[in-house]
């Protein structure tokens, strides 16, 4: 009898959570959830609202409006026409990543060079924001993305970086990861093994002096590669090759794919560059990316979660 009692109790405490964590994210999304003096009175058997699952429920509904609130407010100040969709939680099962179709790696088993991929095989309705080069060091581009808690990844070149390296560790300080782009941008596949080894390895001796980690990610300049590409990747310590699906730009959008579609999973790339080299500055291009992804329902996702 006395189970049975016990089961009765877990079950209506079970409720008693769900009901509430429905009824704050409900209360969030219509914007009533204001700590108003309104009660609620809990169904027969639930506990009672002051009791303490109760209150870390609150607390937590009490963070995620003020991150909503806050994300509006940045919304406002950078001029999107919504707030950016809070990305999910990094799977607890990385998803399997192949090599994309249409390269053949000539006799090689495909686990045995890092894969090629322009998007993550994921459900989830999130892309990923990635960002090339580094000739531009846009301060409100760095203000803005903090402001906004959109994550990216960077992939940078030694020749462009090593003028002002403090800006990208300011970057780096802010979660972001940086990345393997080549010391000096060169078309690969017209260089012998050898050299792209120097290029790909040299990169990865810069990163780790200037910016105190080795990276594990490379994108080729141009996203030109060959076999040779790939095995002096893996021998540099290289794990992966990401590709793009999408490229934004401050006045457009360019798609690899002729229905001009976004996808779960998609990764777009994207420059560090201003006026000098495009029609707009790196937040116009920013706005222009969030504007259509959250318009579309996809959340940005940080890649190196589903790695």
């Amino acid at each position: 009898m006395r189970a049975v009692v016990q089961n009765d109790k877990s079950r209506a405490f079970g409720r008693a959570r769900v009901g509430l964590a429905v009824l704050a994210l409900a209360a969030i999304a219509s914007g009533c959830a204001q700590g108003g003096s309104d009660q609620v009175t809990p169904a027969g058997g639930q506990q009672p609202l002051d009791a303490p699952p109760a209150r870390a429920l609150e607390s937590y509904a009490s963070k995620l409006r003020a991150a909503h609130a806050a994300r509006g407010a940045a919304a406002h100040r950078w001029d999107l026409k919504r707030a950016p969709l809070p990305a999910p939680p990094a799977p607890e099962e990385k998803p399997r990543i192949r090599t994309r179709e249409g390269f053949e790696v000539k006799g090689h088993e495909e686990s045995d060079l890092p894969p090629v991929f322009t998007r993550i095989p994921t459900r989830d309705k999130v892309v990923f924001l990635t960002i090339d080069d580094g000739a531009e060091k846009d301060r409100a581009f760095l203000r803005m993305m903090s402001d906004l808690d959109v994550p990216y990844t960077a992939f940078l070149s030694g020749y462009l970086v090593k003028d002002d390296p403090r800006y990208f560790r300011k970057m780096q300080a802010r979660g972001v990861v940086l990345n393997n782009h080549t010391l000096h941008h060169p078309y690969l596949p017209g260089l012998s093994y050898r050299a792209q080894k120097r290029e790909i390895c040299g990169m990865q001796r810069y990163i780790l002096k200037r910016f105190g980690k080795r990276p594990t990610l490379f994108r080729p300049p141009y996203g030109s590669y060959n076999r040779a590409t790939l095995r002096a990747a893996k021998a540099c310590g290289i794990e992966y090759v990401p590709l793009w699906n999408e490229e934004v730009f401050a006045d457009r959008w360019e798609y690899r794919e002729a229905d001009r579609k976004l996808r779960p999973g998609d990764i777009v790339l994207t420059h560090f560059r201003g006026p000098a080299q495009w029609k707009g500055t790196m937040p116009d291009m920013i706005r222009r990316f969030l504007n259509k992804v959250t318009a579309e329902g996809y959340a940005v996702g940080r890649l190196e979660d589903y790695l």
